[in-house]
């Protein structure tokens, strides 16, 4: 477990560096430069992912059992995820009605992801890493739109065609990934 929340201090630290150290990022920017600053997020940020990969697959060889869910949170979590996949992509896909209508559908998707598996898995290490996502997507979330508020930020409006490929290369992602991925990178076989 220690691999685990190591990783997970070091992946969503970084990625919470806007949320309560703003200030110093912007320092730090100007100091370094913005393609060495990336550099060295995205290096902090592997590193982390890495650490999160390889922590959860440690703690997985000796699970602790917190609850267990009913069969339908399980087979609940298949439509959070189909959600996810779907406010995932349409952060990507330009001028789509679902970005314009949540601002940041990629936070929103960790958070409905997040979520769908905390309903789903019962193991201590599923909590630790489910729950740690939704609580960093929860404060990201509201920081983002405080700040977009603050900011004056305006959002493009969303087209039929933008939201349109948002969906179905959403649903397309997802059914790539429940259908075949999740089991062989994860090894566990999400749709029954």
């Amino acid at each position: 477990m220690p691999v685990l929340i190591l990783g997970l201090v070091l992946f969503l630290g970084v990625h919470s560096l806007r949320v309560f150290a703003d200030g110093w990022r912007k320092r730090q920017i100007a100091r370094l430069g913005l393609m060495p600053w990336k550099g060295l997020y995205s290096l902090v940020a592997i590193a982390g992912f890495v650490l999160i990969c390889w922590g959860f697959a440690l703690a997985r060889q000796h699970p602790v059992l917190l609850y267990t869910p009913p069969l339908w949170l399980v087979r609940l979590n298949t439509l959070f995820t189909l959600v996810a996949f779907v406010l995932f992509v349409a952060a990507r896909v330009p001028r789509n009605g679902i970005k314009a209508r949540v601002h940041h559908p990629q936070v929103l998707a960790v958070k409905t992801w997040a979520f769908g598996h905390l309903l789903a898995a019962g193991m201590l290490h599923d909590v630790v890493l489910f729950g740690a996502f939704l609580l960093w997507a929860v404060v990201l979330f509201a920081a983002s739109r405080r700040r977009d508020r603050r900011e004056g930020t305006v959002y493009p409006p969303g087209t039929a065609k933008g939201t349109i490929i948002a969906i179905v290369a959403g649903v397309v992602a997802w059914a790539v990934f429940a259908f075949w991925l999740h089991t062989l990178l994860i090894g566990v076989k999400p749709v029954m």
